[in-house]
């Protein structure tokens, strides 16, 4: 997301949280230190500095803090680091998953192991439709995460509330999400819950808009005979083309979705512990 626009939105999701009850913390490392929870000053740099910014997945903390970069944070290392500092709901906007083809590259996100080893309630969107959603859920399930849509029988792919998948578990209120994650650390189970919230009804328009568009590009990328790794950077790019940046604007209304019923769940598994 490109400056300023990524720190107006930042600071719109904070305070999405703070409406909803709850306590925001923003993950990043700066200078090589973990922060969790930054200032607005902290977090207009970070946004300044866009893509200079070291992506950070959980492998490789170690060499951002030696050294001393800053770093964004992946699902695998946001959920590392927030637990750390005991916090115990997430909100992203999609989580990694097993990647086309990924039977054969082992390309699969280290999201998932990370999920599979962290107590936590995870919020998203749901995979993206250029991933592997069933094989993805296939290794959710062999990791022991409890995978669950919000008011859905379908588990959500990010722009669309289909992705033909039938979701494990269904949940119709966050109070669920809550008494589920307590119920994981009750039995010391070390895995996340993951719960898919649909895209709002209002953007399900522009979301199947965009879903066409990924569809196209999916084919494009048959027919051209592209493989392996350059797949990914082929289809992100071919999809901002076809949706004239129409998704990084849907993008950023299912993250605030996401933040509400992050802030939901946080604030009644906070009342269960009272």
């Amino acid at each position: 997301m490109p400056y300023p626009q990524n720190f107006k939105t930042a600071l719109e999701v904070e305070a999405v949280v703070k409406a909803h009850g709850a306590v925001p913390a923003t993950v990043a490392l700066l200078a090589g230190v973990p922060h969790v929870g930054l200032s607005e000053g902290q977090l207009h740099d970070i946004a300044q500095k866009g893509l200079k910014v070291q992506k950070t997945s959980k492998r490789d903390l170690a060499y951002v803090m030696t050294r001393k970069l800053d770093g964004s944070t992946t699902v695998s290392a946001t959920m590392l680091l927030a637990a750390r500092a005991g916090i115990s709901v997430f909100v992203t906007g999609g989580v990694g998953g097993v990647h086309r083809g990924g039977e054969n590259s082992m390309d699969v996100s280290a999201d998932l192991t990370e999920l599979g080893k962290t107590a936590m309630a995870v919020v998203c969107a749901g995979i993206k439709s250029v991933l592997d959603i069933p094989r993805t859920l296939e290794f959710l399930e062999t990791q022991g995460v409890c995978v669950a849509a919000l008011g859905a029988d379908e588990f959500p792919a990010f722009f669309t509330p289909h992705s033909g998948c039938q979701a494990p578990c269904r949940i119709d209120q966050p109070a669920e999400a809550a008494e589920m994650l307590q119920h994981c650390k009750a039995l010391h189970l070390q895995s996340s819950i993951l719960i898919g919230v649909p895209i709002p009804l209002e953007h399900a328009a522009a979301g199947q808009q965009i879903e066409e568009a990924i569809q196209t590009a999916l084919c494009e990328t048959q027919q051209k005979k592209i493989i392996g790794s350059e797949i990914t950077p082929y289809l992100l790019d071919r999809i901002q083309q076809l949706t004239q940046g129409a998704s990084l604007t849907a993008n950023i209304h299912l993250i605030k979705n996401n933040a509400r019923v992050g802030s939901e769940i946080a604030v009644a598994l906070s009342q269960r512990h009272e």
